[in-house]
């Protein structure tokens, strides 16, 4: 069951660069923006993010990654704008496990735009949105070598310990409810 379109993780925010960059909630048509992202991610990036050789998104990967549901999985995307089009430049996810009180999230910035807090506002609006929707716990993993999100998880609160699994970080943040107050006021609040 598809759930509503969650307009409130909608937001237009300033880079330190002083670039605005849109986030929203993925669309179904995003299918080509999608491909297009991870297709100019360096090797390196990839394979971090997928922690293995992927070359191209195949296609069922990619219709995966843009037909969700906003209940169970929900994704955003950071796109700016050259001329009138949208190009994509980050996006983040979290997909919630059986028993629905843990999801799994990942995150991905373009390496032109990374260390300018996309990925931190990403996953904040994700966790905020996991929190307020009855979600427990985040986790995820890595490779024990992508130095870069393992600062940025621990920055975010995230404790990280070896997996069983040679070479894999697993990541895990323990989120508390929101006890009625929203996730704009929660940022307020943080901020």
């Amino acid at each position: 069951m598809i759930g509503p379109y969650p307009t409130e993780l909608i937001d237009v925010v300033r880079l330190g660069s002083g670039e605005r960059v849109l986030i929203r909630p993925v669309l179904p048509q995003d299918g080509q923006q999608m491909a297009a992202f991870f297709g100019s991610l360096s090797a390196g990036a990839r394979y971090n993010r997928f922690m293995g050789l992927l070359g191209e998104l195949p296609a069922e990967l990619i219709h995966r990654f843009t037909h969700i549901d906003y209940r169970n999985h929900v994704a955003l995307l950071a796109a700016i704008f050259v001329g009138k089009r949208e190009l994509a430049i980050a996006e983040a996810r979290y997909v919630r496990k059986a028993d629905g009180t843990e999801a799994e999230f990942a995150v991905s910035v373009a390496e032109p735009w990374q260390g300018q807090g996309l990925a931190r506002r990403m996953v904040g609006k994700l966790t905020c949105h996991a929190a307020s929707s009855g979600v427990e716990r985040l986790l995820g993993e890595t490779l024990a070598t992508n130095n870069r999100l393992l600062h940025f998880a621990r920055r975010a609160g995230f404790h990280t310990r070896a997996s069983e699994l040679r070479g894999v970080q697993l990541l895990e943040k323990l989120l508390t409810p929101l006890r009625g107050i929203s996730c704009a006021e929660e940022a307020l609040a943080a901020a």
